[in-house]
Order: structure tokens, then C-alpha cells, then sequence
């Protein structure tokens, strides 16, 4: 498969944005989250309201960017942004409402904490969210979207760095490494040790 030029892919990542971008009435922003799927720690949600102009070279989905381009991009992202926040919620709240009314809970949350009034919002997949924006669900939004884009990358830079602190008060589990996702190396630390203060009950109770 040929690559398209960094300057083409950038304007077919624009096109959702650009939409909303030339309109007076209009503060857009991206949400994206990261989270739902591992054993351990949070699930977190970025919001983020990126101008029209600079695009910023690089940014995709944060699954196809690279961890080491991911950190070079984070300080562009924030210092670029007209503003951007982030929703937490954490391993005891998802094992009491489950991972999807957690996540839920973590965009409303991220959306609630904007610096600036936002009206329209362009998310990945999830709809029916309670935010007082107008929602606009783009399904595999992240690789998609410039501004959902921007906002994975952000989410995905925050959680990393989270999980990598938990590996030094936990070193047994390799967070580190995997960030909490169910690998191998994860699941023998966890049958070996049992379970610890960040793991979600309600997911490793069958490994158990």
C-alpha cells in the first residue's frame, strides 16, 4: 500500500475538523479514551479544542504513532491547544458501574473541565454522552480526525506515564511494559501475587 505524503494524509485527517473549524459560531473539540481494555488502572478521557492553524506534522490515531514520537508530539499538542483537559476515573469506580458507564463517566468528566466553552465535539464511536455539546460520533474517529487524533495522543502520552509510576510501587506486575493490558508476563505476575490496590477487581477475578 502506498503511503500518501505527510501533507495529503494531514488534509484527509482535517476534513471532519474542517467543517466546524470555519464556522464563527462554533468551538470544536476532539475526545478520545484510553483504558477500557486493561486489567489494571484507570480509564481516561481527553478533551481537546486544537486550532485550525498549526496542523501539527505526525499526529495520527495513537496506536500507529510511536511511543517515542508520541512524547515528542505531547508538548506540541499542550502548548498549541486552545485548551484541553482530561477525566479520571479509576478501578474502584469501574468495578462499581462497569467499563462502559465508566467511560462514560470519564468524557463527562473531561468535558466539564474545559478551560473554554465548547459547542460541538467530535468523539470516537461512543454517543448519547451527557456533555452540553453537540456530539458528532465518528466510528474509528481516532484515525479519522485531526482534533480525536490530538486527543488520543494526549490520553494514551497520560495514562502511559501513570502506569509507568505504578510499576515503581508495584515492580512485581511489569506496568511498566504493558501499562496494565492482560499479556502473558501480566496475568503470571498477577496469579503469582494476587491482585493489587490499582488492578479492576471485576476484570482479573477470572484469572483468579
Amino acid at each position: 500500500m502506498t503511503r500518501l505524503p505527510e501533507h495529503e494524509r494531514l488534509e484527509l485527517l482535517c476534513e471532519p475538523d474542517r467543517a466546524f473549524w470555519g464556522r464563527e459560531d462554533v468551538v470544536l473539540a476532539g475526545m478520545d479514551e484510553v483504558g477500557r481494555g486493561p486489567l489494571a488502572g484507570p480509564v481516561v478521557v481527553c478533551c481537546a479544542a486544537m486550532p485550525a492553524d498549526p496542523v501539527i506534522e505526525h499526529v495520527n490515531d495513537s496506536k500507529q504513532v510511536t511511543e517515542k514520537r508520541r512524547e515528542a508530539l505531547y508538548p506540541v499538542l499542550t502548548g498549541t491547544a486552545l485548551g484541553f483537559s482530561l477525566g479520571w476515573v479509576w478501578p474502584d469506580e469501574i468495578d462499581k458501574i462497569n467499563i462502559l458507564e465508566a467511560t462514560k463517566r470519564a468524557f463527562q468528566l473531561a468535558f466539564e473541565n474545559m478551560p473554554l466553552s465548547v459547542t460541538d465535539v467530535l468523539i470516537d464511536a461512543m454517543r448519547g454522552l451527557n456533555i452540553g455539546a453537540r456530539q458528532h460520533a465518528i466510528v474509528h474517529g481516532d484515525a479519522l480526525s485531526y482534533s480525536i487524533a490530538c486527543a488520543s495522543i494526549l490520553a494514551k502520552v497520560t495514562r502511559d506515564r501513570y502506569m509507568v509510576e505504578q510499576d515503581a510501587l508495584y515492580p512485581e506486575y511489569g506496568f511498566a511494559k504493558h501499562k496494565g493490558y492482560g499479556t502473558a508476563e501480566h496475568i503470571a505476575a498477577l496469579r503469582k501475587y494476587g491482585p493489587c490496590p490499582i488492578h479492576r477487581l471485576s476484570f482479573v477475578r477470572k484469572f483468579l
